[in-house]
């Protein structure tokens, strides 16, 4: 059932009616993800991902060493994403560094236990300029963890080339002091931005992250892997009912949304992995995590915690 708001809406924007008709077919009413790969089941020692990171678009302009497949993402959305690879499930063998604030904001339903999380989008991690948190930064706090965690698999989450833009193109374009527009509008029309325009910011957040995507890869031992949670839509048709379709909403399972890059590179010796702590390695309580999100005890520090992350999810163009 959909309420009043939802349906007004709906008559408001056209395209939005069309979109929920695809989505109804896309998952067949009731399915919630589309069948990709469960990431956890793949063999990596190190696991980046690049958010919203189109595979044909990652093919046409990476120069990162290692061989380049595809795979297919459970999720044409991060929280699908989290909710069909991570939910429910015992990852006590990962450690996951985050620059999104998206696996905070759903911790409690997705109930997966991580060895560690790791939160970068926090203070110390954010960039108040661009509102978002740089790839270079990712990097520091992937590297510290990956030395106090040697016998853990990593899974580090880049921003880039997500929203928002830290590119000449976007920030000529894009007004970051403007953050109200959503998504899922055909904004290209609305703001006067072209979808070559947007193809050429989301290539320059690419070229930003990826120098430092490769010098992670390089600095981390074992089988790493550089892919991506799910694609974007830029002005791409949808199916099966013909719609103009920008940003990545959930349940959409095109082809741009979610095929993705899955490259793979091998840098010396793997990782023996241990489930538990290692020997010498205290064993880490993801909740009370020096480097995980903490504003202190109670009620208040959590409310002021969530504030923070609803702050991070506007920036970012989530809300």
């Amino acid at each position: 059932m959909y309420s009043l708001s939802q349906l007004k809406r709906g008559l408001d924007s056209p395209h939005l009616l069309v979109r929920e008709a695809n989505r109804l077919v896309h998952t067949r009413g009731n399915r919630r993800h589309n069948d990709g790969i469960d990431v956890f089941s793949e063999d990596w020692d190190n696991l980046f991902i690049l958010d919203a990171c189109r595979y044909d678009m990652f093919r046409d302009q990476h120069d990162l060493p290692g061989r380049l497949e595809s795979r297919v993402s459970q999720g044409a959305h991060t929280s699908e994403f989290l909710e069909a690879n991570v939910a429910d499930r015992d990852l006590r063998d990962t450690v996951y560094v985050t620059a999104s604030p998206m696996y905070y904001r759903k911790r409690d339903e997705l109930d997966a236990e991580f060895h560690d999380v790791v939160n970068v989008w926090k203070e110390g991690g954010w960039h108040d300029t661009y509102r978002t948190v740089m790839p270079e930064t990712v990097v520091e706090y992937a590297q510290t963890a990956a030395e106090r965690y040697p016998n853990k698999r990593l899974l580090v989450h880049f921003l880039q080339p997500h929203y928002p833009f830290v590119g000449e193109t976007g920030q000529k374009y894009f007004d970051l002091d403007d953050l109200a527009f959503e998504w899922d509008a055909a904004f290209g029309d609305e703001l006067g931005v072209s979808d070559e325009i947007l193809w050429r910011a989301f290539r320059e957040n690419l070229d930003v992250a990826l120098p430092h995507v490769e010098r992670l890869m390089q600095s981390l031992p074992g089988k790493t892997v550089v892919s991506a949670d799910h694609g974007q839509m830029i002005g791409d048709r949808s199916r099966p009912v013909p719609n103009r379709e920008y940003g990545h909403p959930p349940g959409i399972y095109t082809t741009e949304l979610t095929k993705v890059p899955w490259l793979v590179f091998e840098n010396g010796p793997r990782k023996t992995i241990h489930h538990g702590a290692a020997e010498g390695e205290a064993e880490t309580d993801r909740e009370a995590s020096s480097e995980d999100i903490s504003l202190g005890d109670g009620e208040e520090e959590e409310t002021e915690a969530d504030d923070l992350v609803e702050d991070r999810l506007e920036s970012l163009g989530y809300l």
